[in-house]
């Protein structure tokens, strides 16, 4: 080849280089969509704003949140799962959309586990058995002993099907053996409201609309679902110390990605959320919301916690005979 002809060359392949490098910038080249599975507003929509907003100082593109709320979370999980897995579309995965959902309901529009590639969780929340103080219990070993003595008796309130206050208290039945039985509201605010006037029995609660009926008698906790006490309710024991041992019902909320999204987009998204969980300001929005920060040292932690919990339920729900039907 001579000098032109391999100067020609060169010029072209530095050009080549120059378009690739164009079209497919360093990540993250530009914004980056979130997809919170429900409405704005809600503590998911908090949290994610939260995280986001630190994942878009430390990465210098913008966190845009795109909230597609409908089914129980199921429609922004789905879309989630059949996007590009380049990085730019992530899901705010939660117990509800990546376990409970598929357990109770079957087979669903996406796979709870080769679906997604998880990044990092970084908040959890515990619910708390609160009872109406008509009810003569003030333990956990006593509520057991009494819905004994009453089979299908007492009811539980919950905000409907595949919500936690459901999950909890049918894994409570089963772990305790006892029957109790379900009465769904519309929401966990009527549910709440119910128990107050004495239309139900008991309720696993989210601990921030129980805390005020507690502290002021209207209601009564006997117990966290948590394997620690709760710091807001400190004297309040854990149903696994309680009689139960090893009881625990929790939500985390996390970032996961569509399958297939790169080993390094992963990482650098992980390192974000992790620096996030360090700003006192997230850690002060998170606890406000009654979350504890949940921290993993790598990618596949958050993996093995989405693959512990779903085979809990799925195991609960089969052994106990609990379905869910589809919500709009």
């Amino acid at each position: 080849m001579n000098v032109r002809g391999f100067c020609g060359a060169a010029v072209m392949s530095a050009c080549l280089a120059g378009t690739v490098s164009a079209a497919e910038p360093a990540y993250p080249g530009r914004p980056i969509h979130l997809v919170v599975p429900f409405a704005p507003g809600g503590g998911a929509d908090i949290m994610g704003r939260a995280i986001g907003q630190r994942i878009t100082a430390g990465m210098g593109q913008p966190v845009i949140i795109d909230n597609r709320a409908g089914a129980g979370g199921r429609i922004g999980a789905e879309a989630v799962a059949k996007s590009a897995p380049d990085g730019y579309t992530l899901l705010l995965g939660t117990t509800s959309t990546l376990v409970w959902a598929p357990a109770l309901l079957g087979k669903l529009a996406y796979d709870p586990l080769s679906g997604f590639a998880p990044i990092a969780p970084f908040a959890s929340a515990f619910t708390v058995l609160v009872v109406h103080p008509s009810i003569p219990a003030t333990s956990v070993r006593e509520l057991i002993a009494l819905a004994r003595s009453r089979p299908g008796g007492l009811n539980y309130a919950s905000s409907g099907i595949g919500a936690p206050a459901h999950l909890a208290a049918e894994l409570f039945n089963f772990a305790a053996r006892v029957k109790t039985t379900h009465i769904a509201y519309k929401g966990s605010g009527p549910g709440t409201i119910a128990l107050i006037s004495g239309e139900t029995d008991l309720m696993f609660s989210n601990i921030l609309p129980a805390l005020a009926p507690v502290k002021s008698g209207r209601l009564r906790a006997l117990a966290v679902t948590s394997l620690n006490r709760s710091p807001v309710l400190r004297e309040v024991p854990t149903v696994s110390e309680s009689g139960l041992p090893g009881f625990e019902v929790y939500v985390f909320y996390g970032l996961v990605a569509p399958a297939g999204t790169s080993r390094d987009v992963i990482e650098r998204l992980h390192a974000q959320v992790t620096q996030a969980l360090d700003a006192p300001d997230v850690i002060s929005r998170l606890t406000a919301d009654g979350t504890d920060p949940m921290r993993t040292r790598d990618p596949e932690e958050f993996a093995n916690i989405i693959k512990a919990e779903w085979d809990k339920w799925s195991k609960l729900t089969k052994d106990a005979g609990i379905r869910g039907t589809e919500q709009p």
